[in-house]
């Protein structure tokens, strides 16, 4: 450390600046604060100091907090930065010993990663240190809730408990202008159907939640929170939803910003709530949409301008992927690619990427819509006619088709999703050719693979390793048909090399041999 110390000080502060801000904020004030004086005045820089993360998964997977870590970061580093800390984002297991180290007398905005429920309702109740310490100082606040098991009420019904904690938290911190707040239980969406009247924070602008059902998006706006200017909301329906009639028109002049994802199928929903909604606000300058329309006309240019640009004359910001899966009995003129690419005439400062795709078995056409460049981190349902381009920001991803998938396919979306790390492939044709020679494709991030509804050949695909390169930590969902035949019963060489790095392995089906499973898949925990 000395010798690299030397060569430290021989860089100018210019040099040593652009070095540091490559690493971790926490790395660079575990590895150089208390060397030397030159190097005390660089790392005590705002770069440094102002935002910091105390997560184990930000860093590198092998990287931990231990003992010794944490001791020298409560005991010497942040009492001596903590006037200079303005965001913290902090995991459960050391949340007490960061927050209890020193006083943050600039700390406004707090991130809460990986909570139990237990933990979290203990944290946000009355007389908590937390609420003690910061109940006014936090302006902003970040939650994720970890996956629990999901327990029902006494009628059988799935209790909804971290509606409880979000209520808590908008009601206890007195001066919140910021929430985020998510979980990474699927089951675990916020519904505010079934609650009584809360008097929530007037002082909130920023809102980012993830709801069951658009009902809870309107709850949510009927006058709770007036003074939002931006709103972030995830849709994410399980089961069968009602949808009652809704006739609140009230305007929401304050608001500024609206995203919104539907993750499921909106049967009846775009005319009758989607653009009544929008047309509340009628002061937005960005919009951002995301959803399946399974009923009513094909939306496209046209119908946007119609019903929503046309009621929004401050708008300069629209991003939208929009699918629109039409029977194909409702359609007596089938229109073409070029007929979509028309509507669009008179978005002119907007590149717009559409394709089509009829689907026979199903009896379903899709006319899919987005604008480019791609800013979501995920992308769903890409077919055979998926046109290409490149999407840096896109993380998860899923492949449907009745057609088969070639080789060259998966080539494409390789290059076009260069940082995805979970792909879902819904394809029962098989392959053809899926023997000939070919290049073989590199997934440098893909962690997550689920090949539930994938034919074997796909199973084959992503397995052999003359064809697919994987990572050495891969997550695999599979039925155990398919992967005892993409495997020729668990003997095939080209396939061992990748099934070797499968560090997860998840089977579907009867009849499970579990000893040729752990012989053929050594590093994988396998249920």
């Amino acid at each position: 450390m000395e010798h690299s110390c030397v060569q430290l000080d021989n860089l100018p502060d210019e040099i040593l600046l652009i070095i540091f801000q490559k690493l971790h904020n926490c790395d660079v004030l575990y590895s150089f604060i208390g060397l030397n004086k030159r190097l005390d005045t660089i790392v005590n820089d705002t770069i440094f100091t102002r935002n910091l993360t105390l997560i184990t998964s930000a860093h590198s997977p092998s990287y931990q907090f231990t003992d010794m870590v944490l001791d020298r970061f409560c005991r010497e580093i942040l009492p001596r930065i903590n006037d200079k800390i303005e965001r913290l984002n902090i995991e459960s297991s050391i949340m007490e010993r960061i927050l209890l180290a020193t006083n943050y007398p600039n700390l406004h905005a707090l991130g809460l990663y990986n909570f139990a429920f237990e933990t979290a309702n203990q944290l946000f109740c009355d007389g908590s240190y937390l609420i003690r310490r910061f109940q006014n100082q936090i302006s902003s606040l970040f939650i994720n809730m970890k996956p629990h098991v999901q327990l029902s009420d006494g009628w059988g019904h799935p209790q909804q408990r971290n509606i409880f904690i979000f209520i808590r938290i908008c009601t206890r911190f007195k001066n919140l202008q910021c929430v985020n707040f998510s979980s990474s239980c699927d089951y675990e969406q916020l519904t505010f159907t079934s609650i009584a009247p809360t008097e929530f924070s007037s002082n909130l602008l920023e809102l980012h939640v993830v709801i069951k059902t658009i009902i809870d998006c309107l709850c949510l706006l009927d006058g709770q929170f007036n003074q939002l200017h931006t709103f972030y909301v995830t849709i994410r329906p399980r089961g069968i939803c009602e949808y009652p009639s809704v006739g609140n028109d009230t305007k929401l002049p304050n608001l500024k910003c609206f995203s919104l994802i539907h993750e499921g199928r909106t049967s009846m929903m775009y005319d009758e709530i989607f653009v009544p909604l929008l047309r509340r606000m009628p002061n937005l300058e960005e919009l951002s949409l995301y959803f399946v329309s399974t009923r009513g006309p094909i939306i496209d240019g046209d119908n946007l301008e119609k019903n929503i640009i046309n009621h929004m004359t401050r708008l300069n910001k629209f991003i939208f992927n929009i699918c629109s899966a039409i029977c194909l009995d409702q359609l007596v003129n089938l229109p073409s690619n070029e007929n979509i690419q028309s509507a669009f005439r008179n978005f002119q400062n907007s590149q717009i990427i559409s394709f089509v795709d009829c689907f026979l078995e199903s009896d379903l056409y899709y006319y899919h819509i987005y604008s480019y460049p791609y800013t979501w981190n995920f992308f769903n349902n890409i077919t055979n006619n998926f046109p290409g381009g490149l999407f840096k920001y896109v993380r998860e991803i899923s492949l449907l088709d009745e057609r088969p998938f070639q080789h060259e396919f998966f080539l494409r979306i390789a290059q076009s999703f260069p940082f995805i790390n979970k792909l879902t492939l819904n394809n029962r044709e098989p392959q053809e050719n899926d023997n000939q020679q070919c290049l073989i494709i590199k997934y440098h991030h893909l962690t997550k693979l689920d090949l539930v509804q994938a034919h074997e050949n796909y199973v084959e695909e992503f397995l052999n390793s003359t064809k697919t390169c994987l990572l050495n930590k891969v997550h695999l969902s599979v039925c155990y048909n398919s992967l005892q035949k993409a495997t020729d019963d668990f003997t095939k060489d080209v396939t061992q090399v990748n099934c070797s790095k499968i560090i997860r392995l998840i089977v579907f089906g009867d009849n499970v041999e579990l000893s040729k499973l752990k012989d053929y898949f050594p590093h994988a925990k396998i249920s």
